[in-house]
């Protein structure tokens, strides 16, 4: 029997409205399945975003293509035409006269792959003068030349081109135009011609040495006009400078 003020074992405990009610087994798996739908949910949202992500990037790398391709496109357009021509002939006048200074005789040894018979490597020897590394070295050189050039102006047809006013240490002064038909603009034109002619050698320089190496018949047509478009609109393409 249980003592004074003893409570009973099976007396009721007071209940109290603020005290939650006891979570049963089926209340707990119902809270867990809850929060692994929502777990489904935010990774379903991730999946669903991720290929929009990677459209974004597709498209940003798309217009930044296009931009460019606009930005050269509009900085060719903005080139020179009679600059840009002149350059790409002088060139070839330049190279081919430093050519024909060369002893067609001299020769350049290249090496070959091919062995001789004792194991030693074959020698390959080729004229000097239209070698890949002669043209090479003259090609390095050639745009310092653009000082001897200026602007000038046919007093026939009115067509203006830069050619050679000064005249070369072995040749014949009887060959050059008027000076009166040169319009002579200090140092500016000179630059803008050296830079021409500098950006003309960087576009093409194995297409000129390909060119000049073969000794083609027409190298200011296949350079200037065909290969590039430097003097596609020109009429004077294969007149000397």
């Amino acid at each position: 029997m249980p003592g004074p003020g003893a409570v009973p074992l099976d007396a009721g405990v007071p209940f109290d409205p603020a005290d939650p009610p006891a979570a049963s087994a089926p209340t707990l798996f119902a809270c867990e399945k809850s929060s692994f739908a929502h777990q489904s949910q935010r990774n379903s949202a991730v999946t669903v975003y991720q290929p929009k992500v990677i459209d974004m990037a597709s498209w940003i790398i798309q217009v930044t293509v296009m931009v460019l391709s606009v930005f050269s496109s509009s900085s060719h357009g903005k080139r020179d035409k009679v600059l840009y021509c002149s350059a790409c002939k002088a060139i070839v006048d330049e190279l081919t006269y430093s050519i024909s200074q060369v002893d067609p005789k001299k020769t350049i040894n290249i090496g070959s792959f091919r062995l001789n018979p004792d194991g030693t490597m074959k020698d390959k020897k080729v004229p000097l003068a239209r070698s890949e590394t002669h043209l090479s070295e003259l090609l390095d050189e050639v745009c310092n030349s653009m000082s001897d050039y200026a602007l000038h102006v046919d007093p026939k047809t009115q067509h203006k081109q830069y050619m050679r006013f000064a005249p070369r240490s072995s040749g014949s002064t009887s060959d050059f135009p008027d000076f009166k038909n040169f319009q002579f603009d200090g140092p500016e034109a000179s630059n803008a011609l050296k830079f021409a002619c500098e950006t003309v050698v960087e576009e093409l320089e194995d297409d000129i040495i390909s060119a000049i190496s073969q000794d083609l018949e027409d190298v200011h047509e296949e350079l200037c006009n065909r290969v590039s478009d430097y003097c596609k609109d020109s009429s004077h393409t294969n007149e000397e400078l």
